[in-house]
């Protein structure tokens, strides 16, 4: 998966496509929230002004960026509160975008290519967990075995398959799976946080995702994982077909990352769905004199059988003593 979608020159990520946009015309595989509507921004920077303001900086970081939409949205409704935006981005082509994106506030944004020694202030991560590279197991009934991919002998061409192999290796819950369950561990995302909670010395983190707490990802009944791949706005499940020309994600075991963050010394602050959050930062005032169509754009945000409530919103803190607005009412960290 790390191959597929990050080897140099070959990988999804340094395939120089599009990937980003709302239709498939545009020659983009997803969209995301901030290319949906400009009122998730507007109401996220409500969230991140209260955490800077705690934080006492005015330091703002994003881990990939995407096409910028969000990054110029929040610089514009923050309106100079920002005094410096960091972007960490591994593709290219996608940090020339979140540089046309953003050329009307000029040296404020800079691009990093590797994690800053210390981070103090507001670090934000929309879908970013989902594409980091999972780890597979498989339940033959008895046992779970590690699965990985190899070359297909006997196949024209270069062709791939999965293959099953002992390890120790378990899911984080014990529940009972059925024979042929295939499943996945997210061992990349629990160090990426980890990392962020060895640099962050004050401030808040915020990652908005689609996934589940532990519960309810491992469930006897997702018996086949979330393991997905995204092409011209159309999902399939096969992600050994036309490696490095799709984008490949698995959804968030937000428990794991809970635990990830509060092991390694951060606070969990907050957990709820994207509805909620984006409700608690007022998008319905926001929304008061919008157009028909805005409104319109606006509730796919919000909808349970959109955005609404797949997508979850989780925070981490160090450093501070504040209640995030974003998490006032409804907050689930007795889910976790």
């Amino acid at each position: 998966m790390a191959m597929a979608l990050y080897e140099p020159g070959l990988g999804y990520y340094a395939s120089g496509r599009t990937i980003v946009g709302r239709m498939p015309e545009g020659g983009s595989d997803f969209v995301t929230a901030p290319e949906l509507s400009p009122f998730f921004a507007r109401a996220l920077a409500r969230q991140v002004g209260q955490a800077l303001e705690a934080s006492g900086s005015d330091e703002l970081w994003e881990f990939g960026a995407g096409s910028g939409a969000l990054a110029a949205e929040l610089l514009r409704s923050l309106a100079g509160r920002v005094g410096r935006y960091f972007i960490v981005e591994v593709s290219a082509s996608l940090r020339q975008r979140q540089r046309q994106a953003t050329q009307a506030y000029g040296d404020t944004v800079q691009w990093l290519d590797a994690w800053p020694e210390t981070i103090s202030g507001v670090v934000i991560g929309n879908e970013v967990l989902d594409a980091m590279p999972v780890d597979l197991l498989h339940f033959d009934g008895a046992r779970w075995l590690e699965r990985g991919v190899v070359n297909a002998s006997g196949c024209v061409g270069t062709a791939f398959a999965w293959s099953d192999r002992p390890g120790d290796r378990r899911p984080a819950l014990d529940a009972g799976f059925p024979a042929g369950t295939t499943t996945e561990i997210h061992s990349q995302s629990a160090a990426f946080i980890a990392s962020l909670a060895d640099r962050l010395h004050r401030g808040m983190a915020l990652f908005i995702d689609y996934g589940f707490p532990e519960a309810e990802y491992y469930h006897p009944q997702r018996s086949g994982g979330t393991l997905m791949c995204h092409r011209a706005h159309r999902a399939d499940a096969e992600p050994l077909v036309d490696p490095g020309a799709k984008d490949i994600t698995a959804h968030v075991d937000f428990t794991g990352v809970a635990l990830a963050g509060q092991n390694a010394g951060l606070d969990v602050v907050g957990y709820t769905s994207q509805a909620r959050f984006l409700l608690n930062c007022g998008i319905g005032e926001l929304l008061a004199g919008a157009s028909l169509q805005q409104r319109a754009d606006a509730q796919k945000l919000l909808n349970e059988h959109e955005m609404g409530e797949l997508f979850k919103v989780i925070a981490f803190a160090k450093g501070l003593d504040f209640a995030p607005i974003g998490f006032a009412v409804g907050d689930r960290r007795h889910r976790l």
